[in-house]
């Protein structure tokens, strides 16, 4: 049976593979915590312009979609050690690697959210190849 491992400051606790489940791959099967929970909507590769940034590179795109949710995360008082949850949506499933080697850049590999990938027809400008939204959950205060 595998046990819970509480993060370093304890109001998160990740189950990488819960009894009968086959342990995931980059990922935490089941997070839960205690505290204020932060919902960031989808992010894509735009810089503070709107502009694209990286067309046509799923990993200049994904370095910035996870400099959007940062900074996202960062007003509301939370950073990536917060994130449960990821959700990935691709334009093609071999955007993944380089959208998981820009989440390893900023998440550490004993905190690693619960998450889920999908690959969809298209997002809503035809120059975007990823948008990822996260689920977080702040230290409670006082």
């Amino acid at each position: 049976m595998t046990s819970p491992s509480p993060s370093a400051d304890g109001h998160l606790t990740r189950i990488s593979a819960p009894e009968g489940v086959s342990p995931g791959t980059g990922y935490s099967h089941v997070v839960w915590g205690t505290g204020r929970f932060v919902a960031v909507s989808g992010q894509c590769a735009f810089d503070e312009k709107g502009e694209v940034v990286g067309e046509g590179d799923a990993g200049a795109q994904a370095r910035q979609v996870f400099e959007n949710l940062r900074r996202c995360l960062a007003a509301a008082g939370a950073g990536f050690e917060d994130v449960v949850k990821l959700t990935y949506f691709v334009t093609d499933v071999v955007h993944l690697p380089a959208v998981r080697a820009a989440r390893d850049e900023v998440i550490a590999p004993d905190r690693l959210p619960a998450s889920s990938a999908v690959q969809v027809a298209a997002l809503f400008r035809p120059e975007l190849l990823l948008e990822v939204e996260a689920f977080a959950v702040v230290p409670p205060t006082g």
